[in-house]
C-alpha cells in the first residue's frame, strides 16, 4: 500500500483503506483460528488489519502463554531479553496475513509502555526503556519490513511531556533510517485533536490518524474530528482509525453499548466530513480476541463492559455496513470527496455532506426533510437504505425566494444516504 496524489494505492489500483481492529492477535490467537478470521474478513472486503506488536493491556485472557519480551519475577517484562519464539510466531502471523492479501497496520509502542501518558497513570505496567527503543525499532524492522506493513508508531496515545516527545521521535527516526519509504503514522488517544508540532511538521509523517473514541457523551466527534484533521496543514489523509466499536459497552463501566446503526453513523460522518481516504472497524471481542469463559478484566484501562465471544463478534452486522462503505467509495469513485457542508440547510450538523465533481453524498441520520442551500431540483437523486440497502427515488423542489432546493423525507426507519448526480449550472 502507498500514497500517491491524496490516495491510498495498491499497485496502480486507488483504494479505500478498510482496516479492522484486531489488537490482541499476536498474544492470543491460535494460528489455525487467525487463518480462518483473515479469510472472513477478506470475503467481507477488509485489506488491512490492526495489530499491536507487544501485548495489549485490555486484551482477553487466553489459552496461549506467549509474550514478546522473557518476565521477570514481579511480572514485568525484561526488555533486554527478547521471546525469539512470539516473533517468530508473529512472522508466521504476518506472513499468512500478507499472502491474504492483507496489509497489517502494526503498533510499535502502546501507550501503556511509555511514562508519564494517561495510560501509565491509570495502571503501572512495564516501562520500555528509551535507550532501547532504537534497536527495537530496527530489530522489528529488519524482520517485517518485508511484509511492507504501515508502522503506526504509537497505540492510543497522548503527549503529556517532552519525554514522551522523545520517545517517538526517537522511533519515527529509526524508521525513516531503516525505510523511509514505508508509511508511518500515530495511533492516537480518544478525541486529541492532534500532534506536537514536531510531528505535524515532519516530512516523515505520511498521514493523520485520529480516534473518535467510545464515549457515549461526545458521538459528534468522528465529525468534529474529521474536520479538525482536513484543515490541518500541511494537508494529509486524514483516517479515523478507532471509531466506536460495535457492541462495546461505554467508556467509564456507563451502562450502554454502541449498536451496529452507532458504528455505522460514525463511519459515514467521518468519510463525509475530511476523512475520507479510508475507515477502521471494531467489534468488540475480536479487537481483545475474547474467548467467553476465559475472562476479561473490565477495571483496566477505560474500563469497557465483557466482549462477546469472537466468534459471536466475528459475526456482527456492522462489518458488513462498513465493508459496503468501501464497495461504494470503490464503485462511485468517490477518492477525491471535498466537504461540502454549506449547502446543508438544516438546523443539525450530524447530516454531512462531501462532493466530488459528478455527484454529491449527503448523510441523514433521521427521517427529516432534506434542506440544501442552492437550486438541485433538475439533478437526479435517490436515497439508499443503509441497512437494507433498499433504494428510494426522490426529487427536489426549488423555492427561489429562499433559493433552497426541499428534498423530501425518505420513508425509511433507518440512517441514509441521499445521493445526487450533479448537472452542469446548479447553484
Amino acid at each position: 500500500m502507498q500514497i500517491k496524489n491524496g490516495t491510498f494505492y495498491s499497485g496502480d489500483q486507488p483504494l479505500f483503506y478498510l482496516a479492522d481492529t484486531c489488537w490482541s492477535a499476536f498474544t492470543n490467537i491460535l494460528e489455525s483460528d487467525w487463518a480462518y478470521y483473515l479469510d472472513y474478513r477478506k470475503m467481507q472486503g477488509f485489506n488491512v488489519i490492526q495489530v499491536n506488536l507487544l501485548e495489549q493491556w485490555d486484551a482477553s485472557k487466553s489459552v496461549l502463554d506467549i509474550q514478546p519480551f522473557i518476565k521477570k519475577t514481579d511480572g514485568t517484562f525484561d526488555f533486554e531479553q527478547l521471546n525469539e519464539a512470539y516473533f517468530d510466531r508473529v512472522e508466521r502471523m504476518m506472513l499468512l496475513a500478507r499472502e491474504k492479501g492483507f496489509t497489517i497496520a502494526l503498533v510499535l509502542l502502546w501507550v501503556n509502555y511509555l511514562p508519564d501518558t494517561w495510560a501509565t497513570k491509570l495502571l503501572a505496567t512495564s516501562q520500555f526503556p528509551k535507550e532501547k527503543v532504537a534497536d527495537y525499532v530496527d530489530y522489528v524492522m529488519a524482520r517485517y519490513d518485508k511484509f511492507e506493513p504501515i508502522y503506526l508508531i504509537s497505540g492510543d496515545t497522548d503527549f503529556p511531556s517532552d519525554e514522551v516527545i522523545a520517545y517517538y521521535k526517537i522511533a519515527l527516526d529509526s524508521m525513516k533510517k531503516n525505510n523511509p519509504l514505508a508509511l508511518k503514522t500515530f495511533h492516537i488517544r480518544g478525541r486529541e485533536k492532534g500532534l506536537p508540532d514536531v510531528f505535524e511538521s515532519h516530512d516523515d509523517l505520511d498521514f493523520y490518524m485520529f480516534q473518535s473514541g467510545h464515549n457515549h457523551k461526545f458521538q459528534d466527534m468522528p465529525y468534529r474530528l474529521a474536520e479538525i484533521f482536513y484543515q490541518k496543514e500541511p494537508k494529509r489523509l486524514a483516517i479515523n482509525a478507532e471509531p466506536c466499536y460495535e457492541m462495546m459497552g461505554y467508556s467509564g463501566k456507563v451502562y450502554g453499548r454502541f449498536s451496529r446503526e452507532d458504528v455505522r453513523r460514525a463511519a459515514w460522518e467521518s468519510v463525509l466530513s475530511g476523512a475520507g481516504s479510508g475507515i477502521t472497524y471494531g467489534a468488540h471481542g475480536i479487537y481483545s480476541w475474547h474467548v467467553s469463559e476465559l475472562g476479561f478484566n473490565s477495571d483496566i484501562g477505560e474500563a469497557f463492559d465483557t466482549p462477546f465471544d469472537w466468534h459471536d463478534a466475528l459475526q456482527f452486522e456492522g462489518a458488513w455496513d462498513y465493508a459496503f462503505l468501501k464497495q461504494f467509495i470503490e464503485r462511485e469513485k468517490l477518492f477525491s470527496l471535498t466537504p461540502c457542508q454549506s449547502v446543508i440547510g438544516n438546523d443539525s450538523e450530524a447530516i454531512r455532506a462531501s462532493e466530488t465533481i459528478a455527484q454529491m453524498i449527503v448523510y441523514i441520520p433521521y427521517n427529516v426533510q432534506v434542506i440544501l442551500n442552492g437550486n438541485y431540483a433538475s439533478c437526479e437523486m435517490v436515497y439508499l437504505d443503509l441497512e437494507s440497502k433498499k433504494q428510494m427515488a426522490t426529487s427536489g423542489q426549488y423555492d427561489a425566494s429562499t433559493r433552497v432546493t426541499k428534498v423530501p423525507m425518505h420513508r425509511f426507519v433507518r440512517d441514509v444516504l441521499l445521493i445526487i448526480k450533479k448537472n452542469k449550472g446548479e447553484i
